[in-house]
């Protein structure tokens, strides 16, 4: 691909809820599916209040948020070791590979820009059951 433009308001958004191999039930724009990306991922999510992106991990993929609308309760980092925070619109995070990472939907609504790399097949794992192994490996390929 050498360069694609579009308008948010031109990439449909997607009921989750309508299709059963892709939990979680929330509403979703692939950003990344207009624009015709290959090695990344780029969706927008949308969230009424108390919806959530659940506490998990990538065997593979790094994964930046950022906050469009609305505030977010985030929950972040190793198994045993989370953080958790408070955030509104303006705020970025980040997760590497194996990094356990996950948000929920403080206010009425809100939408979170999320891209993560590279593109492959790399379902959420419980960071409950990944080692510290298996994270010092995830990060020295970094």
């Amino acid at each position: 691909m050498e360069y694609s433009v579009v308008e948010t308001d031109d990439v449909d958004v997607t009921d989750l809820s309508q299709v059963e191999e892709i939990p979680p039930d929330l509403d979703m724009q692939s950003i990344d599916s207009a624009l015709g990306l290959e090695e990344m991922l780029c969706k927008i999510w949308h969230f009424e209040e108390g919806e959530e992106i659940g506490y998990h991990a990538h065997g593979e993929q790094e994964e930046l948020f950022y906050v469009l609308e609305g505030r977010f309760s985030l929950k972040l980092g190793r198994s045993g070791e989370e953080e958790f925070r408070e955030v509104g619109p303006g705020t970025f995070w980040a997760a590497g590979p194996m990094i356990g990472h996950g948000h929920r939907c403080v206010s009425e609504t809100g939408k979170i820009l999320a891209l993560g790399a590279p593109n492959v097949s790399d379902p959420g794992r419980d960071p409950h059951q990944i080692t510290d192994e298996e994270i010092e490996a995830a990060q020295s390929d970094d």
